[in-house]
C-alpha cells in the first residue's frame, strides 16, 4: 500500500512527541544542578561578564545526551537581546536537595523589579516558574518575558512541531520577518555607546515564526528532543539571527500584567533515551606521533559507561585495509570534573605508516607516525592566519582577496575618561600631544588585527613579536611563503620573495610600535573601533571604515581627497605606562636581532629606541596604569623581559646584565611565570647563576609534576573564562627551554604532552585546535570571518572550558563562542614557538 510521504512524516512526528518526558526523575547533585541519567539543568552556576556581559553560558541551561542545548534562560526584555542588552541581576542562588529544587533571586533595579526563578523536579523532567515580588509595572508589559535560547547548530535542520498541528523545519539562515520596536521614551538611559548603537541598528526586532501552548523541539532527533509546555502564555519562537550571527534560536512566554506567583510557568520534558550513557572520545594527535616517542591516548568516558579493557592500533594497508599493530591495556579510569579517564599507551609502535585506534566500536581517523609529525604544524599560523591579520595592507591568497587595504584613516585621538567596551580606558591626562578627536598622523603602518575583531592591542602585538623572534632565533626560521610590501602595502601568500616570512612578520609588527613612538612620543595601549557599530562589523576589513581621515569641516556625505565627513576613524587610547614602555623596549631589542642582515637600518632604529626607552622608565619611572588585559610583562615584573632581551641584543652590556643579576632571586621563585626565561641569560652570567637555577628547576618541576597529575591530560586544565590552549602552549615552550639547560632535570615529555594536547589529545573531543592543522580540526571558529560559518587556516582556538560546575565544552561546529572559538593573535605565535620546540626533540 502507498502512503503519502506527509504521512510517513506526521507519523513518525506524533510517535516521536509521545516519548518526551517518560522515567525522567531528576534530583539536585552535591555540585548544585539538577540531574538525571542523560540531562541535566544548570542555574547560575555562572554569571553574565562584567565586560562583554552576555557570553551564553549562565542563567538557567540545559544539558541532553552530552550536548548543553540551551543557556540564558531568564526574564529578559526583548524577545532576541544582543550581547550588550541589559540583564537581571543575580541577588543569591540556591539548591535545595530536599525539594530538589534550584533557585535563583534576581532583580531589575532601574525598574524596580525583584523576582525568583525557580527550576524544580516533577515527573517527566522539570517545572521553571517566574515569580514576582510585585506585579510588573505597565512599561514592562508585553516587554518583559522568560527566555530560553538554543543552539543552532545542533537544531538546524531538525524540525519543530507546535501543539501537535504546526510543523516546520528549523532555517539554515534566518527567513524571519522584522519589524521596528522603538523604545518607550521615559525608558532608563543606556550607557552613550549601547543608545548610539541603538540608534544605529533601526530599533528592530524580529517576529515568531511560530507560537502555541506547546513546542517539540527537534522532534525527528531523539538525541536532542524535548518539550516545552506553558501552563500561563503562549510559547512564541524567534530566530536570534535575524539581529546578529551569534543569536541562537529562543522560546519565550511574556509575563501577563497583575500576576507575581507562576506569572510563567513551563513544564520541560527532555526525552531521554532509556539508559544512554555517552560514548567513549579517544583523545589522541590528529598529527600524529615520532617514532621513539611516548604515543598516549587518552579515552574520555562516561561513568556509566561499560568501558572495554583494552584497546587496538591498526596500520592502513596500501590495498586499504587496515591490520592490527598492536593492541594493549587500558589504564584504570579515574574520575575527572563529569566523566572518567583512562589511557592507552601504544608507545611499542614504532614504524612509520598511517595508523587509527579502534575502541569500543569506534575507530578514530588516521594518523601518522613518522620523524617529521611536527614539521609541518606551524607554517599556516605564519604565512595564513597572522597574514591574514596584518592590518594596514591588502592580503591576496591567489583568487581570493581575504581583505584590502585597512584603516588608511587610523587614527583619531580617544578622549579623556573614557572606559571603552572592549575594556581599555583612558583617563584624565591624554599623555598625548594631541586634542580629543584630532587625527594623529603616521598610525595607519603594521601591525595585526588581535582576534575576532579588528583592534591593534599592545601587549598582543608585543607577545607576537617576541615569540616569533624567539622562533626565528631559536629555530633559524627561514621559511618563505608570503610576499610582504610595506612600501605597496600588499601581501600575497605562496609567493616566495627571498626573506624569511618570521622576518617580515616581526618587521609588520614593529613598524606599529615604532608609528606609536614617533607620533606621540611613546607606546601607549592600542587602536580600536570607537563605536559598536563599527566593533560588531565582521567581512572586509578595509570596509570597516571608509579609509579616509574625518574632517568636522565636511558634511556626512562629503568627500574632499582623502578627508571625509564620517567620523568612523579609530581611536588611540594614548595611555602612557611603565608595562606598555618595557613591553615595547622588549619587543624592539628581539626585533632587532632578527632584522639584522635583512633591513640593517630599521635593526639599529629598534635598538637605539629599545635602549632610550629602557633607559629614560628607570630614569622617570611612569606610574604604571591597567588598561585592556594590561598590567606587568612576563615574570610578574614591567622591566624583567625589557632586561633580559636587550641584556641579549647587547651581547652582555652592563646595564642590563646588573638589573638581570638583580632580578635572579625573585626570578628563581617565578620559573613558572616567566621567571624560566632567566636559562636564555645564563650564557651572559657567571656559572654560579646556572647552579642556583638548577635548584630552582628542581623545586619547580617537582611541584609541577604534582599540580599535573592532577588531571588526565598532564597539562594545565582550563578552568577559568577563557580556554587554556595559550597556557598549555605555554609550558610546552617554557619546559623546552628548560630542558635544553638541564636536560637532568627536565625532561621532553612535557613539551610533546603540550603539542598533542593542542592537536587533539584534549577533553570534549579530538578536534585539532589549530584549524586546518591535523587529520580534523576545527573548522568553525571565531574569527573575523565568522558571519561565513568557517576558518582562517593556521588560528588557534582558545579550546574547551568548564561550563560550571563541572561540564567540559568545547562545540565543534559552531564558532560563535568566544571563550571557546576566538582566535587571537598571539596564541597562533605561542603555537609557531610551542610546534618548533616539539618537532625540534623529536628530530
Amino acid at each position: 500500500m502507498f502512503i503519502p510521504p506527509r504521512a510517513v512524516l506526521l507519523t513518525v512526528l506524533f510517535s516521536g512527541l509521545s516519548l518526551c518526558g517518560a522515567d525522567v526523575a531528576m534530583k539536585v547533585t552535591d555540585s548544585g544542578y539538577l540531574n538525571t541519567q542523560g540531562f541535566s539543568v544548570i542555574l547560575y552556576n555562572s554569571t553574565y561578564h562584567p565586560i562583554f556581559v552576555d557570553q551564553k553560558n549562565t542563567a538557567m541551561e540545559m544539558i541532553l545526551h552530552g550536548q548543553r542545548i540551551a543557556t540564558n534562560g531568564d526574564v529578559r526584555l526583548m524577545p532576541t537581546p544582543e550581547q550588550w542588552d541589559l540583564v537581571a541581576q543575580l541577588k543569591g542562588r540556591q539548591a535545595d536537595k530536599e525539594n530538589n529544587r534550584l533557585t535563583a533571586n534576581l532583580s531589575f533595579p532601574d525598574f524596580q523589579v525583584d523576582y525568583r526563578l525557580e527550576v524544580a523536579a516533577e515527573p517527566g523532567g522539570v517545572r521553571v516558574s517566574i515569580n514576582l515580588d510585585k506585579p510588573l509595572p505597565e512599561k514592562l508589559a508585553g516587554r518583559a518575558g522568560f527566555n530560553l535560547e538554543f543552539l543552532p547548530s545542533i537544531y538546524i535542520g531538525k524540525t519543530y512541531s507546535v501543539d501537535g498541528r504546526v510543523f516546520g523545519v528549523f532555517p539554515l539562515s534566518p527567513q524571519g520577518q522584522m519589524i521596528k520596536a522603538l523604545p518607550p521614551a521615559d525608558e532608563p538611559k543606556k550607557l552613550p555607546y549601547q543608545q548610539e548603537w541603538d540608534e544605529a541598528k533601526g530599533y528592530t526586532q524580529p517576529l515568531p515564526f511560530a507560537s502555541g501552548r506547546s513546542v517539540t523541539m527537534s522532534v525527528d532527533d531523539p538525541l536532542s528532543r524535548i518539550r516545552i509546555t506553558s501552563e500561563t502564555g503562549p510559547i512564541s519562537l524567534y530566530d536570534g539571527r535575524n539581529r546578529s550571527q551569534n543569536g541562537w534560536f529562543v522560546l519565550r512566554t511574556l509575563i501577563p500584567a497583575g500576576k507575581t506567583d507562576g506569572a510563567v510557568v513551563w513544564h520541560i520534558r527532555p526525552d531521554v533515551i532509556p539508559n544512554w550513557t555517552r560514548p567513549p572520545m579517544v583523545a589522541h594527535s590528529q598529527a600524529g606521533y615520532a617514532p621513539d616517542f611516548p604515543k598516549v591516548a587518552v579515552m574520555e568516558l562516561d561513568p556509566r559507561f561499560n568501558a572495554p579493557k583494552t584497546a587496538r592500533v591498526l596500520r592502513l594497508a596500501d590495498d586499504g585495509s587496515y591490520r592490527q599493530a598492536f593492541e594493549g591495556p587500558l589504564s584504570e579510569p579515574t574520575p575527572w570534573l563529569r566523566y572518567t579517564y583512562a589511557k592507552f599507551d601504544f608507545s611499542s609502535v614504532k614504524d612509520p605508516g598511517l595508523y587509527a585506534i579502534e575502541y569500543a566500536g569506534q575507530r578514530t581517523g588516521l594518523f601518522p607516525i613518522a620523524k617529521d609529525v611536527y614539521s609541518k604544524t606551524w607554517q599556516s599560523s605564519l604565512d595564513g592566519f597572522l597574514a591574514v591579520e596584518m592590518d594596514h595592507v591588502s592580503v591576496r591568497e591567489g583568487y581570493r582577496l581575504w581583505h584590502g587595504v585597512s584603516h588608511l584613516d587610523d587614527a583619531r585621538q580617544a578622549p579623556p575618561n573614557t572606559r571603552h567596551f572592549d575594556g581599555y580606558s583612558l583617563g584624565p591626562d591624554l599623555n598625548s600631544p594631541f586634542k580629543p578627536g584630532e587625527h594623529i598622523p603616521g598610525l595607519n603602518a603594521g601591525g595585526w588585527f588581535d582576534a575576532g575583531d579588528y583592534d591593534n592591542i599592545a601587549n598582543s602585538q608585543y607577545s607576537v613579536i617576541q615569540d616569533l623572534s624567539l622562533a626565528y632565533t631559536a629555530f633559524n626560521l627561514k621559511w618563505d611563503e608570503l610576499a610582504v610590501d610595506e612600501n605597496a602595502r600588499t601581501v600575497e601568500m605562496h609567493r616566495p620573495d627571498g626573506v624569511p616570512d618570521a622576518v617580515q612578520q616581526v618587521k609588520h609588527g614593529i613598524l606599529l610600535v615604532l608609528a606609536q613612538i614617533k607620533a606621540v612620543g611613546h607606546p601607549f595601549l592600542g587602536i580600536i573601533e570607537p563605536n559598536l557599530r563599527e566593533y560588531t562589523h565582521l567581512g572586509d576589513a578595509a570596509s570597516q571604515t571608509d579609509g579616509r581621515i574625518y574632517s568636522p569641516k565636511l558634511g556626512p556625505l562629503e568627500v574632499d581627497g582623502n578627508f571625509s565627513g564620517i567620523p568612523d576613524d579609530r581611536w588611540a587610547f594614548t595611555t602612557k605606562s611603565a608595562g606598555l614602555q618595557y613591553g615595547a623596549a622588549a619587543s624592539l631589542a628581539a626585533a632587532a636581532r632578527v632584522l639584522k642582515g635583512w633591513d640593517d637600518a630599521l635593526a639599529k632604529e629598534c635598538l637605539d629606541t629599545a635602549v632610550k626607552l629602557w633607559e629614560d622608565e628607570h630614569a622617570h619611572p611612569t606610574p604604571s596604569q591597567m588598561g585592556a588585559f594590561g598590567g606587568p610583562g612576563r615574570g610578574g615584573e614591567p622591566d624583567w623581559t625589557a632586561t633580559l632581551e636587550l641584556l641579549i641584543a647587547t651581547n652582555g652590556a652592563g646595564p642590563y646584565k646588573q638589573r638581570v643579576q638583580e632580578f635572579f632571586p625573585t626570578m628563581l621563585q617565578r620559573i613558572g611565570n616567566g621567571g624560566w626565561a632567566a636559562v636564555r641569560a645564563l650564557p651572559y652570567l657567571d656559572a654560579g647563576y646556572k647552579t642556583q637555577l638548577g635548584a630552582a628547576v628542581k623545586t619547580y618541576v617537582a611541584q609541577l609534576d604534582k599540580d599535573l597529575s592532577a588531571t588526565p591530560f598532564g597539562v594545565p586544565p582550563s578552568m577559568g573564562t577563557w580556554g587554556g590552549s595559550a597556557a598549555v602552549a605555554d609550558l610546552g615552550i617554557r619546559m623546552y627551554f628548560l630542558h635544553k639547560a638541564f636536560p637532568d632535570i627536565v625532561g621532553t615529555d612535557y613539551t610533546l604532552r603540550a603539542a598533542n594536547y593542542l592537536l587533539g589529545t584534549h577533553p570534549v573531543s579530538s578536534t585539532s585546535y589549530v584549524s586546518s592543522v591535523g587529520t580534523s580540526s576545527k573548522v568553525k571558529a571565531y574569527g573575523n570571518n565568522r558571519a561565513d560559518n568557517t576558518f582562517i587556516p593556521g588560528g588557534v582556538i582558545p579550546g574547551y572550558i568548564v561550563i560550571k560546575p563541572d561540564f567540559p565544552e568545547c562545540i565543534d561546529d559552531f564558532g560563535f563562542l568566544w571563550f571557546e572559538d576566538e582566535y587571537v593573535i598571539s596564541d597562533a605565535a605561542r603555537w609557531i614557538l610551542a610546534a618548533n620546540a616539539a618537532d625540534a626533540i623529536v628530530r
